[in-house]
């Protein structure tokens, strides 16, 4: 498909029926906790790959798994096994990547994921961040949502709302966005380390997620395992990529 400067498109490879879904977004953050962590929920899970997020402007690699050769955006989806608690709907939407895009993009990738939500008729978009709350913070996980329901989700599953800071990449403009037309985004921001993946920054994240979504089995030693070889294995893919070094602006808590 030919596409003009910048243009970014989602790529579908079969029927994807996601009304009334929840879709978690995973793109890399400080400790790459973020994508860690939707990784580990798409294997968990075992959501199979339904779409993909596709720009020549997206760095050139390929992810092989299982054999088969996928985009650097995927987007995997599936049915949940709900239970009694946790967030009610049937259907899960994981969209997840290894590589932050240019920020130039970032503005328009934000909006195309909205615009594909609403189209798909999701019902909720939970996006994960990381934040660095240096060693007095470990563990603690962040929330901010749009609209009087997402903050109500917050309260009932005991996540602190950030009250001031600032949010930035696809987790920030998904919020503003959604802020804007009304749309149910909740952002989950978890203290991570800035200089390396942080597969427990990850876990820690991951724990709040599972309260959401108690059909994601937890079980803290095997979370920290899996959660160091997915660390293991992007920090390999990152490597290969060799993307231009550019000044990094991580999202912050006031004081």
């Amino acid at each position: 498909m030919p596409m003009n400067e910048g243009d970014i498109f989602i790529h579908e490879y079969g029927e994807v029926d996601l009304k009334d879904a929840m879709v978690v977004i995973g793109f890399p953050s400080v400790g790459l906790v973020s994508s860690i962590a939707s990784n580990y929920i798409v294997r968990s899970m075992k959501l199979e790959r339904k779409a993909a997020i596709i720009s020549k402007r997206f760095p050139p690699y390929t992810i092989i798994h299982d054999g088969i050769p996928s985009p650097p955006v995927r987007i995997y989806s599936g049915h949940r096994g709900c239970e009694d608690k946790g967030e009610q709907c049937e259907k899960l939407a994981v969209i997840t990547c290894e590589f932050m895009p240019q920020p130039e993009l970032i503005k328009e990738l934000s909006n195309d994921i909205l615009g594909w939500c609403k189209k798909k008729g999701i019902s909720t978009i939970m996006t994960l961040e990381g934040i660095n709350l240096g060693a007095e913070g470990e563990g603690k996980v962040f929330g901010v949502g749009t609209t009087q329901r997402t903050r109500a989700m917050l309260e009932t599953y005991g996540v602190k709302e950030l009250k001031e800071g600032m949010v930035t990449g696809i987790s920030g403009l998904l919020l503003s966005e959604g802020e804007r037309y009304q749309m149910d985004v909740i952002c989950l921001l978890g203290s991570a380390r800035t200089d390396l993946p942080d597969a427990r920054g990850a876990a820690n994240l991951l724990e709040v997620v599972g309260d959401m979504l108690p059909e994601i089995k937890l079980d803290p030693e095997p979370l920290v395992k899996e959660a160091e070889q997915i660390e293991t294995e992007m920090q390999k893919a990152m490597e290969s990529v060799q993307q231009p070094k550019k000044p990094v602006e991580y999202s912050q808590l006031y004081g």
